[in-house]
């Protein structure tokens, strides 16, 4: 069995519209900030939650998640 790679996540901050899809989803990828746009916990996510990070950027109405495998 090979053992994944992390993935890299990132919120473009100047594409998210707060719509709240991706946190809601993927809880233990994104949170809210202040003002209820998303962000992501921790920009490498380990292989473990892959599923629920390219869930959260999936429903992202903007396209504004993108996800990317870290180099290794």
């Amino acid at each position: 069995m090979t053992e994944q790679a992390s993935l890299r996540v990132a919120v473009d901050r100047e594409r998210c519209q707060g719509h709240g899809r991706c946190y809601v989803l993927a809880p233990e990828v994104f949170e809210p900030d202040d003002d209820g746009y998303g962000y992501v916990i921790s920009s490498e996510i380990p292989p473990a939650l892959h599923d629920a990070a390219r869930k959260g950027a999936g429903n992202c109405p903007e396209d504004a998640i993108t996800i990317s495998d870290v180099p290794s």
